[in-house]
């Protein structure tokens, strides 16, 4: 499988690309930076592959494209990409719901699975957050999450999905709108990515934990989701981890 990396040099990027060289069954295709980079023309280690930034023609020999990058990057990608049914697999997050209806528009020519979080195990970690309050509207719920220092200090992409998700599902099981689920933002260190959710019962706590050791987690699970949305012809159209799990 040729991948292409849009991002390749953030920290998620170049985990993925040192799976995919790691890799004898993964080709690196493309590593795509900002034009204004430093890397640009200079190649990747290990690879015959120059770092470049995005262009109308860059993905024409890549089997799939995966993005961790910005709200901004990842917009130019779709445009620069224009009907070209070339696989997406986005794992940016930050867009304004304007900027989301546009990368969803972009849906209409090509297969593309989008996440917060493709850290492997995650989306299990989710439903079971989703099923708990599902069946247990009742608890009051709280997002916690924890990540290394140097991120930035707002909510993370995470977070926002987990709390609305959890809001929704407590909001349908008691048939009226449930309250906005609270965020607690912690930054400390090199953590890679600690998430919780609790939900306060009064007399007890459910406490749902999945912790991420390094970010190679992020890059692993993008690479599965990627083999996943290319193990066959798929209709354009937005996919989900969800989706992935259930074949």
């Amino acid at each position: 499988m040729r991948i292409g990396i849009l991002g390749a040099s953030g920290r998620v990027g170049t985990q993925l690309i040192a799976v995919i060289l790691a890799n004898p069954g993964l080709e690196l295709a493309a590593a795509l930076v900002s034009p204004s980079s430093r890397l640009v023309g200079t190649p990747v280690a290990g690879s015959g592959v120059e770092y470049r930034a995005a262009d109308a023609a860059m993905n024409s020999r890549c089997d799939v494209m995966i993005d961790f990058s910005t709200p901004a990057a990842s917009l130019h990608l779709q445009q620069q990409t224009a009907m070209k049914s070339i696989p997406m697999v986005i794992g940016t997050t930050g867009f304004t719901t304007d900027e989301e209806q546009q990368l969803a528009s972009f849906c209409a020519y090509r297969p593309m699975l989008i996440s917060a979080n493709f850290a492997r195990g995650f989306e299990a970690f989710k439903q079971s957050a989703l099923s708990f309050a599902r069946q247990m509207p009742g608890g009051e719920a709280r997002v916690v999450e924890t990540y290394h220092a140097r991120k930035k200090a707002d909510p993370s992409g995470t977070s926002r999905l987990l709390a609305r998700l959890i809001a929704e599902e407590r909001g349908r099981a008691m048939g009226f709108a449930a309250p906005d689920v609270a965020i607690d933002v912690h930054r400390e260190g090199t953590v890679a990515g600690n998430n919780e959710v609790h939900f306060d019962l009064g007399s007890a706590e459910a406490v749902f934990t999945y912790r991420v050791h390094t970010t190679a987690a992020y890059a692993e699970g993008a690479i599965a989701a990627a083999q996943w949305l290319v193990s066959k012809k798929r209709p354009a159209g937005r996919y989900s981890l969800e989706d992935s799990l259930n074949g």
